[in-house]
């Protein structure tokens, strides 16, 4: 994990082998080389990922969703050809709504689609792409007819495409061993059989697909504050200061336990949320915002006092604290700001007056 920080390195061989395991496609059907594993379960493995690297967990979770997108709403002919590969990890995909003029505004895309006999022309450009560069097959949010979200379709592409090109790697807190850019599509013509779904569906299969994501990352938080309070509980026994260790005050002692009460609730909401998701409850998306909004935001703040109670070693890069603390900080941007799981949640609240 460090290595892989410091020299920016994408393992894409390690990444290759959890495929071994089936963490390729872990909600893919076994038809397609999947696991068809509930979300409760998937959110344990990515916890359980994220203890060893928050920033490859965080991207296999990027990679099933693109995944589990085409084994949702694909065809026949698209599951066969695409899911396999995927599932395998044959094949790296990246997930691309987001561009440099939309955010948390999605519907708000200008990256065109439009159509020309059998093909789609493709124009316009994404940002913060995960993968970027590194990956075989995008998922790409379009606009194929008019503004707002009616007017947005997902088309299927592979990256050696002609007219894909890709930004500069961009130089981030952390995610360091994960690429990150701008990719951009001149006049890249995809066959009209890549369309994901029906035209005007894209941005309802994104959200679909965001759903699902919001509880992988809130899983990936889970992971890194679940480590950094292993790792600062055996600090502050083996640290003496004051001519006793560290956890014999009971200050430390009290922010302890409130790190465990913090991380303990954060995975009952994260698990409820997926087992909501898994049954189609009517507030799974509220649910999904809430788990993503509270698991984000509290487990950073228990990164951020494992960081405190290391002292000034929780400030150098040989004690992997401060890596979870940077990697999982985006957590609170990705997937959907903390901003807008607020407005998401308050939106479900008040629908029922």
């Amino acid at each position: 994990m460090q290595t892989w920080d410091l020299t920016e390195e994408f393992p894409v061989e390690t990444i290759k082998r959890s495929a071994e395991l089936g963490f390729g496609g872990l909600f893919v059907s076994p038809d397609y080389g999947g696991l068809s594993l509930p979300r409760h379960d998937g959110s344990i493995i990515f916890e359980a990922l994220s203890q060893g690297c928050v920033t490859t967990a965080s991207y296999i979770t990027i990679h099933n969703m693109v995944n589990a997108m085409i084994d949702t709403f694909g065809t026949e002919t698209q599951r066969e050809k695409y899911c396999p590969d995927l599932s395998s990890m044959e094949k790296l995909a990246s997930y691309c709504l987001t561009e440099p003029g939309s955010g948390s505004d999605a519907a708000a895309l200008v990256t065109s689609a439009r159509k020309e006999g059998s093909k789609y022309i493709v124009n316009g450009s994404k940002a913060f792409i995960s993968g970027a560069g590194a990956t075989d097959l995008l998922v790409v949010m379009t606009r194929t007819g008019g503004k707002g979200p009616k007017g947005v379709s997902a088309l299927i592409i592979d990256t050696d495409t002609p007219g894909i090109s890709y930004g500069q790697k961009e130089k981030k807190i952390g995610w360091n061993n994960q690429p990150t850019c701008v990719v951009n599509f001149d006049d890249v013509e995809v066959p009209c059989d890549n369309l994901l779904g029906s035209e005007g569906q894209g941005f309802n299969l994104a959200m679909h697909g965001l759903n699902g994501g919001r509880i992988n990352i809130a899983s990936c938080s889970l992971g890194a504050a679940q480590q950094c309070l292993e790792d600062v509980l055996h600090y502050t026994n083996d640290r003496k200061a004051f001519n006793q260790p560290l956890n014999a005050n009971q200050h430390v002692q009290f922010k302890l336990a409130e790190m465990a009460t913090e991380l303990t609730t954060a995975r009952l909401i994260v698990r409820q949320a997926a087992k909501s998701l898994d049954a189609k409850e009517p507030n799974a998306v509220a649910l999904c915002a809430m788990c993503k909004l509270y698991a984000t935001e509290r487990l950073f703040k228990v990164c951020d006092d494992a960081l405190q109670l290391h002292g000034g070693y929780g400030y150098l890069k040989s004690y992997p604290v401060q890596q979870f603390w940077r990697d999982s900080r985006v957590h609170r941007i990705l997937e959907g700001t903390s901003e807008v799981m607020h407005m998401l949640v308050a939106r479900d609240l008040l629908k029922h007056l």
